[in-house]
């Protein structure tokens, strides 16, 4: 649940760094398809939906969190958010190789889908499975994390680092590693004890 709110964090800001790239990559690709440059205002419009489709994406996410917790439980329903954070991955980091800016807009769709999944299920799972008398401690994690994966975002696209203009498929998957850490990890979680309970009927399972 903490790299699923990292994972949030890290989205939010990993945006930022390769704009100038990413709007560079829409105005070759329209020139090749359509053999004409782009208005500097569809220039505008396309980066504009690819930062704010993020929020859309999260909308989304948050409206299916209460369902997917009570029909999957909480462990599986941060386990299925894993499936639109890789396939919001995977669509960013091969957009250039595709020549599709569309693939960006449609990546951090999926990808706000996650975040919005998780911000809200890691709270509810992890406050439930946290000790009475670390029931507080455990629920700022949530903002700790994302802060946590919004520096990370900020380092990773220094131009030291992955900021360049070569590597910004790259810096934009580079969030699937923390979504295959939860992946990799989580299946050894124990479920919500409220969810065995109130949800499953399974008294033993809670105790």
């Amino acid at each position: 649940g903490m790299t699923g709110t990292f994972h949030y964090g890290l989205q939010v800001s990993i945006i930022n760094s390769p704009a100038e790239y990413i709007q560079s990559f829409i105005h070759e690709t329209w020139l090749k398809r359509y053999g004409s440059s782009p208005s500097t205002q569809m220039i505008t419009l396309m980066w504009s939906l690819i930062v704010s489709i993020y929020s859309i994406g999260g909308l989304l996410g948050s409206s299916c969190a209460g369902y997917l917790c009570v029909r999957f439980g909480r462990k599986k329903a941060m386990l299925l958010s894993n499936i639109p954070a890789l396939l919001g991955a995977a669509l960013m980091g091969l957009s250039r190789l595709c020549g599709s800016f569309e693939m960006i807009i449609a990546g951090r769709l999926f990808s706000g889908v996650c975040g919005g999944l998780t911000q809200n299920v890691h709270i509810m799972y992890a406050g439930e499975c946290a000790p009475r008398k670390l029931r507080g401690l455990i629920a700022i994690t949530a903002s700790t994390f994302s802060a946590l994966g919004k520096f990370v975002g900020f380092a990773l696209g220094l131009r030291e680092v992955l900021g360049v203009e070569a590597l910004w498929p790259i810096l934009l998957a580079a969030n699937a590693v923390p979504v295959l850490f939860q992946l990799l990890t989580l299946p050894f979680f124990p479920d919500s004890p409220r969810y065995l309970l109130i949800d499953l009927k399974d008294k033993e399972g809670c105790i």
